[in-house]
């Protein structure tokens, strides 16, 4: 099919390579700008290494619970050489697929730096200093995002680093302080920690995890505690400053934590600065794109996806955006669809144990005033999770009194993140507590908790 439409991709991440790969097997002309790296920098420079390295880290701390498997307990201990060549196998496999994958399929591939001209023109600058101006009857921008560094403290990739700077690792620090206590922050505490790192985590608010369910904050708090994890609750970083053995981070409160390192776990910016958007037109707040449900700037043949959208900073969601846009772009979907339900997306935190939500909280129905009902089923109770030697945690499914519609769930525990997909798909296709727990499922099988809680 060729439809005779060109579409413009200025970022090859997950948005990116999504609709560019969408695009292209419906017949449009596709050519996709990326200065860093194909499957995107955020993807594949701080996602992906940090969750190969948490993974090695859960092999490690295994291995301390052998002796409730039958076996006699080992040390592990960590090949550095080895665990950086496993990082960099991984990303370039995945980067070379997307390459792959895109060229099959005649989409061109420009290295460079992109910048609109106007609605229907892009000039690249290409990185043997000449410069290519296309013209093209859609624009998606799909460039990412970056770690955000506060103004208080500049990363000299030693001993003050950003997320970006901790992978593929130089050394594992004896000690140290991570600033900021959202994902990011109890991903990168639990990963340390799981290496033998002592950890002080700069909590700012009352709990980790804020605006996650005070429940499951709490049951990480306790690991953390558990495992010789230090919380700075309530407290905020002002400064960071070198010392002779390490850092020093102050905090507004006057705690002092001392490390041999420090890791910035702030949040991101969006990559918009450069583009041109002011200069033409395209609104923006606070450096991110203002989209529709379209996925349309207020420019409506520029479109936006992925972290540059302000919405949910997932690879999920931009993947899922991606796909919409190059829908749009050939006309609309056709047929029965959805429209993109960023309160339906599903999340998950890879720390030990894991945690997982997706749909309306149990909180925010609280202070709603809306009605629910909330059914809790440990893991305890499943012959799997004893099993396993590892029964933490706990499934629980919030749903509607009247109805008996899934409206949400939350899971702590061993494969969270893969379980939760089941409640998604409840939540997204309307479902009732009555589907899940009619269901056959293995056993024994951790899933076996869904169905409980279901009941």
């Amino acid at each position: 099919m060729n439809l005779n439409k060109r579409l413009v991709v200025v970022g090859g991440g997950p948005a990116g390579h999504a609709a560019a790969s969408l695009a292209a097997r419906k017949g449009v002309h596709v050519t996709v700008v990326e200065r860093e790296i194909l499957g995107g920098a955020a993807h594949l420079w701080d996602c992906v290494p940090s969750k190969t390295m948490i993974a090695t880290g859960g092999a490690v701390s295994f291995t301390e619970r052998l002796s409730g498997m039958g076996l006699e307990n080992r040390d592990a201990e960590v090949d550095v050489a080895a665990l950086t060549s496993r990082i960099e196998g991984i990303k370039n496999r995945l980067s070379s697929d997307v390459e792959t994958l895109l060229v099959s399929q005649g989409v061109r591939i420009l290295r460079g730096t992109a910048t609109l001209v106007d609605r229907f023109h892009v000039r690249v600058a290409l990185g043997d200093g000449s410069e290519e101006v296309i013209e093209t009857d859609d624009i998606l921008i799909s460039t990412g995002s970056r770690p955000r560094i506060p103004d208080f403290v500049q990363p000299d990739g030693d001993r003050i680093l950003t997320t970006r700077d901790c992978y593929p690792p130089k050394i594992f620090p004896e000690s140290v302080t991570i600033v900021g206590s959202g994902v990011t922050g109890v991903e990168f505490a639990h990963m340390f920690e799981s290496f033998g790192s002592k950890v002080t985590l700069v909590v700012s608010r009352q709990q980790v995890l804020p605006g996650k369910d005070p429940e499951v904050a709490a049951v990480l708090e306790d690991t953390f505690l558990a495992r010789g994890v230090r919380l700075f609750k309530g407290a905020r970083a002002t400064a960071i400053e070198r010392t002779d053995n390490g850092v020093r981070v102050v905090c507004d409160d006057g705690r002092v934590s001392e490390t041999t390192h420090a890791v910035l776990a702030i949040g991101s910016i969006p990559n918009t600065e450069g583009l041109g958007l002011e200069e033409i037109g395209v609104d923006t707040d606070g450096g991110y794109i203002v989209i529709n449900r379209h996925c349309q700037s207020s420019i409506e043949n520029i479109y936006a996806a992925g972290d540059v959208s302000g919405k949910l900073p997932l690879s999920s969601v931009a993947s899922m955006q991606g796909r919409k846009v190059a829908e749009q772009v050939v006309g609309g979907p056709k047929g029965p669809h959805r429209h993109l339900d960023y309160d339906k997306a599903a999340s998950a935190i890879f720390t030990e144990p894991e945690i997982a939500d997706v749909g309306l909280a149990e909180a925010e129905a609280f202070a709603s005033g809306r009605k629910i009902r909330v059914t809790k089923v440990p893991f305890s109770s499943t012959a799997k999770a004893l099993i396993n030697n590892d029964s933490r945690g706990f499934v629980k499914i919030i749903s509607d009194p009247a109805t008996g519609e899934v409206l949400g769930g939350s899971i702590v525990g061993r494969h969270a993140a893969e379980l939760i997909s089941v409640i998604a798909l409840a939540v997204t296709a309307n479902l009732k507590v009555t589907d899940i727990e009619e269901s056959l499922l293995v056993h024994p099988a951790l899933a076996e908790a869904l169905s409980e809680a279901a009941d």
